[in-house]
């Protein structure tokens, strides 16, 4: 059972970058879920508690916010702040063990890693979520950030362990599409 205080959803359309216009719009979805932490404060040796909550917010959120999207999601990432009575680990027990099939589930799949970022501080604290294309982990147009953060969350004793979605890449990318070989 997930104690959840708040669930943030933002949903980012990008019309533009610099004078130029894209063919289309990205959408960019962010979930954002502010929940207790059960191991604040505590020297717990088993974190599977926050491995199941994980599960269970990705099954809660992802659906939403693929309907959030104007086309398929290419791109993903997962991330937690941890409130300062918690330590770091109790964010990569939210987003490691479990939190990828419920995502992946809910895109259609995804071959690549789900990037990720971690870190414990205060209330109001910003997480920047590096976001990558769900297939292929060398695709340099999907290398992406979306900075996040809920203004009165972690308190000491929560977790906001956070879910992003893109249905494109950076505008205007020129970097090429991979590794120069």
């Amino acid at each position: 059972m997930v104690d959840i205080r708040k669930i943030v959803i933002t949903r980012e359309l990008v019309l533009g970058e610099g004078s130029t216009l894209p063919e289309r719009p990205v959408i960019r979805a962010v979930g954002l879920a502010v929940i207790a932490n059960p191991f604040a404060g505590l020297a717990a040796a088993d974190l599977r508690p926050l491995w199941q909550a994980g599960a269970a917010l990705g099954e809660r959120l992802m659906p939403e916010l693929v309907r959030l999207l104007d086309h398929p999601a290419v791109s993903y990432s997962k991330g937690a702040i941890v409130g300062v009575n918690g330590e770091s680990e109790h964010g990569h027990a939210c987003i490691h063990p479990m939190l990828g099939k419920p995502m992946r589930g809910a895109i259609g799949g995804g071959k690549a890693v789900v990037p990720s970022s971690v870190k414990v501080a205060a209330a109001g604290a910003t997480l920047d979520m590096p976001l990558s294309h769900k297939d292929e982990p060398f695709s340099f147009p999907h290398f992406d950030t979306i900075t996040v953060f809920v203004a009165d969350a972690p308190r000491p004793d929560e977790i906001v362990v956070a879910m992003a979605i893109a249905d494109g890449g950076r505008l205007r990318n020129r970097c090429g599409d991979g590794p120069v070989r």
